[in-house]
């Protein structure tokens, strides 16, 4: 029997996650001012370097605005958020999203691999196609619902690849932390057969070089996913 390894957060994880929690939660306010770092370190029993590392990368999600010579201030992440601002939303909300960001992350889904398909089928080669087929291969003998959700994050990443469009793998894969995290939920509440059909069926259509039968099997898997028999909402 094999274990996974663990390993403990760092300080700065921790104070990352102390502030985004208290930001979250309105502890600390939109406007506010934050103590100095200095007062932040001795507050907290820590070191400035920590406070200092950690306030950046919580003022780079849009959480906080520097302001030199002034101080640091709770932003207003709707307007400055990031991608990586929606996973630490994420974290703070048990590992889940409102239906309705839920639901806009699978309609760009949607639209994103079914460019993908467009782009990539009328000009994949054998060799391209292989390489899904084994990724779907995986996918069938998955019985861990992150492995599998990085399966399928990285089937439809490759495809973005294939499309030979430069911008389209970039975009989709800015969007791996929020989907890997929802494929997850997924495979928690439906199993793995439902994804490993989807997948396989895709692999078909695209061995045939047959676009309208990939995407109707994209749109199918993602509307029953939206609003069908294997919703991931709460």
């Amino acid at each position: 029997m094999e274990f996974s390894k663990l390993s403990a957060p760092t300080l700065k994880e921790l104070f990352v996650e102390q502030l985004e929690n208290m930001i979250l939660s309105g502890k600390l306010a939109i406007g506010e001012k934050l103590p100095s770092e200095r007062e932040l370190a001795e507050s907290m029993q820590i070191s400035r370097s920590v406070v200092n590392a950690g306030l950046s990368e919580i003022a780079d999600k849009g959480f906080l605005e520097i302001v030199p010579r002034y101080g640091t201030f709770v932003a207003d992440y709707r307007k400055k958020g990031k991608l990586n601002t929606l996973v630490s939303i994420m974290k703070f909300n048990g590992g889940t999203l409102p239906n309705a960001d839920i639901l806009s992350i699978l309609q760009i889904r949607k639209v994103l691999t079914a460019l993908a398909l467009e782009l990539a089928i009328p000009k994949i080669t054998d060799d391209e196609v292989k390489q899904l087929f084994a990724l779907s291969g995986q996918l069938n003998s998955a019985n861990d619902c992150s492995k599998a959700a990085e399966i399928v994050f990285e089937f439809d990443h490759l495809l973005c690849i294939f499309s030979g469009n430069t911008l389209l793998p970039l975009i989709f894969y800015s969007f791996k932390a929020p989907n890997t995290t929802l494929f997850e939920r997924f495979f928690r509440l439906h199993g793995f057969d439902v994804m490993r059909k989807r997948t396989d069926a895709l692999c078909a259509a695209i061995r045939a070089r047959d676009v309208d039968a990939a995407k109707d099997v994209l749109a199918r898997s993602i509307d029953d996913t939206i609003n069908g028999s294997t919703t991931i909402y709460r």
